[in-house]
């Protein structure tokens, strides 16, 4: 049986606009500074420590009755800001 004729391909080259832009985005991804991420940590453990006093001891300490269902916004909102901190770390 002959062997069939093996086809030459053409070296695929980009177009020099996405050559481009890939380098703009490789310039932009830089990593994180250093403080980012103990600031991200932080504030998930932060909302996560304001929810449980509230719950645990929130009747007695005065300015967390005050707010009263307002603690929820405050914890939930800094673990939510950890959350996107951590999205966008690198």
């Amino acid at each position: 049986m002959p062997k069939s004729k093996v086809r030459k391909k053409s070296v695929y080259t980009p177009p020099e606009d996405a050559v481009r832009s890939r380098s703009a985005q490789a310039k932009a991804l830089q990593p994180s500074p250093r403080w980012y991420a103990p600031v991200m940590v932080t504030l998930m453990l932060l909302g996560l420590m304001w929810i449980v006093v509230f719950y645990v001891a929130g009747e007695q300490i005065p300015f967390m009755a005050s707010i009263g269902a307002g603690n929820f916004a405050i914890g939930f909102g800094a673990m939510v800001a950890g959350l996107i901190m951590s999205m966008r770390w690198r």
